[in-house]
């Protein structure tokens, strides 16, 4: 039967994502239907999609089902799904935990890289062959094929590796800004970060690197700690040090070889953010983006008194949100990272393949602690 139909409203979204998402969960249905149903007649392909009516444990509430693809309207393209990650902000949009919500049926996912199939007459900054990535979140990557508006995604270079196109609309655009708009930093400056083995920290560590920045990369105790700092180092890290060592004598050494950082980057929270607060230059940024430890940032009162830190946030969905009036800045910055990409400067994250069918393997050991391969769903 057919999903309820329901306008995809997810809070603070683009007009233009509203509409394709109506349009899609319009036509969305049980992959029981007849074929010989009127609603089929209307519709002459279908795509796959991983689909959730409500919300909760991934594993138990996403189905493989398949869905109706609209007509391709006159400013709209289909697109091929070609490969899109697992993020942790997609398990939280359907456990129900994280800022923006679409309503139900949804489908999963928010970033990924798509070829262009098909265009609408009106379309004119696309053809067919081009490699697209989302604009903004909430488009629902996890699915073989869709049809998007023109405005809702934009394209990026075929000539780069699909696992570094598939995985560039988030983490390496989130490091990006973090290093570009908080601080001043010059070839020699200093990044403390934490989470430094994730994906926001691999990518920290290589677009700093190829600006001449020092980072002191901070990850938590685990067997193979040697192999993952000699990984991080092969990266462009300056320093990899264990949490613990934050809060002990041994850290001066650090400082003997390069500067007092100006930015830190917290993906984690809690105690281990106070830490990096304690390392910061005068005046110096604190930038959090994450909370894995699920613990609030406290400040300490003598950072702020005696060293007059600021404590800001980072989000960059918002961020592509408050420049959509100005692509120019979005392209701008994809430009930069895909000139570092064919560089080699900026690699992919570690990452497994998966097929889509498998997704149920993917989504159980992208929740898994110590998680140091990005899951990627090839679609």
């Amino acid at each position: 039967m057919w999903f309820p139909l329901h306008i995809v409203r997810l809070k603070g979204q683009t007009p233009s994502i509203r509409r394709h998402a109506a349009a899609l969960l319009k036509r969305c249905r049980d992959a029981n239907v007849s074929s010989f149903s009127h609603s089929a007649a209307r519709s002459s392909k279908t795509c796959q999609a991983l689909v959730y009516t409500n919300h909760g444990d991934p594993a138990k509430v996403l189905q493989l089902k398949n869905v109706d693809l609209p007509p391709i309207g006159e400013k709209d393209v289909l697109i091929k799904l070609l490969a899109a990650p697992i993020n942790p902000s997609d398990i939280n949009m359907i456990q129900g935990t994280y800022a923006i919500l679409p309503d139900l049926p949804s489908i999963g996912g928010n970033e990924g890289v798509g070829e262009i199939i098909d265009i609408g007459k009106q379309v004119k900054s696309l053809k067919a062959g081009d490699w697209v990535i989302p604009r903004d979140a909430g488009l629902g990557t996890w699915r073989t094929e869709a049809v998007l508006a023109e405005d809702d995604v934009i394209s990026v270079p075929n000539d780069i590796p699909l696992l570094s196109a598939a995985t560039l609309g988030v983490n390496p655009c989130t490091a990006f800004r973090m290093l570009s708009d908080f601080e001043d930093l010059m070839p020699g400056d200093s990044v403390i970060q934490n989470a430094a083995n994730s994906g926001v920290g691999q990518a920290v560590i290589q677009i700093a690197a190829a600006k001449g920045i020092n980072t002191i990369n901070v990850v938590r105790d685990r067997p193979e700690f040697a192999q993952l700092s000699e990984r991080l180092k092969a990266m462009g890290a300056t320093h990899v040090i264990k949490e613990e060592a934050l809060r002990r004598p041994e850290i001066k050494e650090v400082f003997k070889s390069c500067p007092k950082p100006k930015l830190a980057l917290n993906g984690v929270g809690g105690r281990s953010a106070t830490e990096l607060l304690r390392h910061l230059q005068i005046g110096g940024s604190m930038v959090t983006y994450g909370g894995m430890s699920k613990q609030p940032v406290t400040v300490p009162v003598s950072a702020l008194i005696f060293k007059d830190v600021k404590v800001r946030g980072f989000w960059v969905t918002q961020w592509k949100r408050d420049h959509s009036h100005d692509g120019s800045l979005f392209g701008a910055m994809l430009d930069e990272l895909c000139s570092l990409i064919r560089q080699g400067k900026l690699t992919a994250p570690a990452c497994t393949q998966v097929a889509l069918q498998d997704f149920h393997q993917a989504l159980d050991a992208s929740m898994q602690p110590f998680v140091s391969s990005k899951q990627v769903l090839l679609l």
